[in-house]
């Protein structure tokens, strides 16, 4: 650390960093169940259900009835930003926290945050003792639904259907969906939705409002495509369903830097990752064109 810049700068960045990273950051960081992790690998632990037995005799020996346990392994993931600045006044922007050095910090790690999340949907979680052994999205009893002809009224309630056929969610628990605006203009243009249906989807493109249906949605244009096909791949969750992972703890520089002409560069390192705790709780949705 070049001792140009002064310690109540440097401190007043790092707070400004790591404040707007936890308020401004991800749009999906709220929608999951997120831990704090200071370790390189941390380990959940899972506990699943066990039916009750019917006595049928008197004095009869009490019933041990074995939980299942088990445990997904996350290891925490690095990611960092970087800039120049050239001109010495503008180094004193760092104090401002409104200002573009330290918002363009805040939101690229942010998306990168939604990255790993929207990764972890789908993607292979760790588990086993040692957390070695792999599951796939199919094999943790991931949901499956195909809306091939554009986001549906109809795809939303199939959705709600097969999710609360596994019995991980109550009835008129909202579900947490993450799309684009694509498919919530595919729904607003169903000439099978109803009046009163309509009025409330185009509210929702129109940004007015994020509920419909029993869902809570969250706009994204950050979701897997195929371009091929024009398919997206949507998803639907419950908070229980993702574990987010993170080290609070922001790691941040200001220094010159000789090989850029001297220039200033603030750095900033985050540390997270996330993982599929349950596969029941998580759907994935490929959406094709609407027809």
């Amino acid at each position: 650390m070049s001792q140009q810049i002064d310690t109540a700068l440097y401190n007043t960045y790092k707070n400004n960093i790591e404040i707007q990273f936890q308020q401004k950051g991800s749009r999906l960081r709220p929608y999951v169940t997120e831990e704090s992790q200071s370790s390189e690998f941390e380990f959940y632990d899972r506990i699943g259900p066990v039916d009750a037995v019917e006595i049928k005799d008197r004095h009869g020996d009490t019933p041990l009835l074995e939980t299942p346990h088990s445990r997904r392994r996350i290891g925490l993931r690095d990611f960092d930003w970087a800039d120049l600045i050239d001109k010495e006044d503008k180094i004193r922007l760092l104090n401002d926290p409104t200002s573009s050095y330290v918002q363009n910090a805040v939101y690229a790690l942010g998306r990168k945050v939604d990255d790993v999340i929207i990764e972890a949907m789908d993607g292979t979680a760790y588990t086993g003792k040692d957390g070695s052994t792999t599951r796939s999205f199919e094999a943790d009893g991931g949901i499956t639904v195909s809306a091939s002809s554009g986001m549906s009224v109809a795809a939303l309630l199939e959705i709600r259907e097969k999710m609360l056929e596994q019995e991980q969610i109550e009835d008129g628990q909202t579900i947490i969906m993450a799309l684009s605006i694509r498919e919530i203009n595919q729904m607003l243009a169903l000439e099978k939705v109803t009046s009163s249906d309509y009025a409330t989807v185009k509210a929702l493109a129109q940004g007015h409002i994020d509920t419909f249906a029993g869902f809570k949605f969250i706009r994204t244009q950050r979701l897997p495509w195929t371009k091929a096909t024009s398919t997206r791949t949507c998803f639907a969750w419950v908070p229980h369903g993702i574990c987010l992972a993170m080290n609070q703890a922001v790691d941040l520089s200001i220094d010159r830097r000789p090989d850029k002409r001297n220039a200033w560069q603030p750095y900033v390192k985050g540390h997270f990752n996330a993982s599929r705790m349950w596969g029941e709780m998580v759907c994935k949705i490929s959406v094709g064109p609407a027809s």
